[in-house]
C-alpha cells in the first residue's frame, strides 16, 4: 500500500483545521478516546457550537484559544486503498516558515479558499510556496459553499480565477471541488445540496490521485550515510557504504562515479539485511558494494556514471529565511546538501520574493523572517546537486547558523552561478 503525504494550506478562518477534522471523523478514523476529548473540550467552551473538529489538530494552547493554527501539525490515517500523512500548516504571514518546512516531502497541497472571499493573498502566497517546492498535484478546496448558498456560479469564478493563477506559476495538476468541511458536503461523503458538482469528492481524489509518475528513476543517487568496515575475522575484507537512495534506480554491474572526488568503478553487489538484489530502487535502504576499493566517506554522493548532477562551487538557489536575525550578503554558513557539509557564504542576494504579488524587488542586501529571495552562494568545497525543479531529492538543502547549529534557511538549488 503506497503513502500519500499531503498538506493543508489557506487564510486564517478558511477552516483547514476543520476539514482535517471532518475527514478523519467522516472516514472513522478516530479513536472513541480522540472524540470524548474534543467533545469535552467544545463543552468547556460554552458557546452552544456542535463538536469542534478543529481541535484534532490544534493542540497547543494558545491554537485553542485563538481559534488559530500556529505550528504545524501531522496526523496519520489510512483507508483501504492508500495511506496518508496530513500536515496541517498554519494560514497567517509570520508562520511562512513553517508552511515550508512542512511542505517539503508533500506530494499534494489542498489550498483551500473561502467561497465568500475568492482568491485571496494567502491564496496566492500558498500556491506560490506550493510551487517552488515543486508540488506535483493542487487540490482547490473551495470550502464554506454552505455560505453562499451552494451557488455553482460562485463556484466556477473562483475557478476561473484560480486557473489564471495556476497559468503564471505553470501548476499543472489542478482539481478543484466545492465543499462545506464543516457539514461534511464532499469531504467524505457526497454532498446532496451541490447536485451539479459532478466529480469526486476530496477523499475519492486523495485515494486516486496518480502519484508513482511522481518518483524520479531517470537519475540515480545515493548519497552515503556510513561506511561500513567491520575488519573482523569473518568480515575480513568487507566494505560497504550505507545510505538511502534517493532517486532512480541501481543495478548489479553498474558503472557508478564517486562525488566530488570523481572517481569511478562498478557495483559489485547490493544489499538488504545480508540478502543480496540484483537492483534496488527509491527509496530503498541499502548496502553498496564496489568492485574496486575507493575512497568514500560520509557526504560522498554515488551516481550512475551515465546521469550525473552538477557539481560546483558557486550555486543559485531560492532560499526562505527562517531566522529572527537578519541574512546579510558576505555571511558565512554551512551549507549541507544530504549528507555533505560544506562552508558558505552569501556573495549575493539577486532578488527579494514579493509572495503576495510575485514582484522581483532587486538591490536588496538582507532578508527578514519569512522573507522568499533568490541567492548565489559561493561554497568552500565543490557541491553535487540537482536543480530542484527537476530532483526534489538531491536539489533540497538547508543554511546552518555555525555558532548555535540552528537551521537558518530552507533552500531549492536551480543551478550554478
Amino acid at each position: 500500500m503506497d503513502l500519500l503525504r499531503f498538506i493543508t494550506a489557506g487564510s486564517v478562518d478558511d477552516g483547514k483545521s476543520t476539514l482535517i477534522g471532518r475527514l478523519l471523523y467522516d472516514s472513522k478514523s478516530i479513536l472513541a478516546d480522540q472524540l470524548e476529548a474534543i467533545e469535552r473540550a467544545t463543552k468547556r467552551r460554552d458557546d452552544g457550537a456542535p463538536v469542534d473538529l478543529a481541535l484534532l489538530t490544534d493542540g497547543l494552547r494558545s491554537e485553542r484559544e485563538q481559534g488559530i493554527t500556529i505550528d504545524v501539525a501531522y496526523r496519520y490515517f489510512q483507508t483501504p486503498a492508500r495511506k496518508f500523512i496530513i500536515v496541517d500548516a498554519p494560514g497567517h504571514t509570520q508562520y511562512t516558515r513553517n508552511m515550508v518546512t512542512g511542505a517539503s516531502n508533500c506530494q499534494l497541497a489542498i489550498v483551500l479558499v473561502d467561497a465568500r472571499h475568492g482568491v485571496a493573498e494567502q491564496t496566492r502566497r500558498h500556491s506560490l510556496i506550493a510551487s517552488l517546492l515543486g508540488i506535483p498535484h493542487i487540490v482547490v478546496a473551495v470550502n464554506k459553499m454552505d455560505l453562499v448558498n451552494y451557488s455553482q456560479d460562485v463556484f466556477s469564478d473562483i475557478c476561473i480565477h484560480y486557473a489564471e493563477l495556476a497559468k503564471k506559476l505553470n501548476v499543472k495538476h489542478v482539481t478543484y471541488i466545492p465543499m462545506s468541511a464543516l457539514d461534511g458536503d464532499n469531504v467524505v461523503d457526497r454532498s446532496k445540496t451541490m447536485l451539479w458538482y459532478e466529480g469526486q469528492t476530496l477523499l475519492e481524489h486523495l485515494e486516486t490521485v496518480e502519484i508513482d509518475d511522481d518518483i524520479n528513476l531517470e537519475q540515480a543517487r545515493f548519497p552515503v550515510q556510513y561506511v561500513i568496515r567491520p575488519q573482523t575475522a569473518e568480515l575480513h575484507d568487507y566494505r560497504g557504504y550505507a545510505g538511502k537512495i534517493t532517486s532512480g534506480q541501481f543495478r548489479k554491474g553498474d558503472a557508478i562515479t564517486v562525488l566530488p572526488s570523481g572517481e569511478t568503478s562498478t557495483i559489485d553487489a547490493i544489499e538488504i539485511a545480508e540478502t543480496h538484489l540484483d537492483e534496488a530502487i527509491t527509496p530503498m535502504s541499502v548496502v553498496l558494494h564496489l568492485a574496486t576499493d575507493v575512497d568514500i566517506s560520509r557526504g560522498d554522493l554515488i551516481v550512475r556514471s551515465d546521469s550525473q548532477p552538477i557539481s560546483s562551487q558557486t550555486v543559485e538557489a531560492m532560499l526562505c529565511w527562517m531566522d529572527t536575525k537578519e541574512l546579510k550578503v558576505g555571511s558565512k554558513y554551512l551549507l549541507q546538501v544530504g549528507t555533505a557539509r560544506t562552508r558558505c557564504s552569501v556573495r549575493e542576494i539577486a532578488y527579494q520574493l514579493n509572495i503576495n504579488t510575485y514582484e522581483e524587488i532587486e538591490g536588496v542586501e538582507s532578508l527578514k523572517l519569512n522573507d522568499l529571495a533568490k541567492v548565489v552562494l559561493r561554497t568552500a568545497q565543490p557541491i553535487s546537486f540537482d536543480p530542484y525543479p527537476t530532483n526534489r531529492a538531491t536539489g533540497g538543502a538547508i543554511l546552518i547558523d555555525e555558532t548555535s547549529n540552528v537551521t537558518v534557511g530552507a533552500l531549492m538549488l536551480v543551478g550554478e552561478a
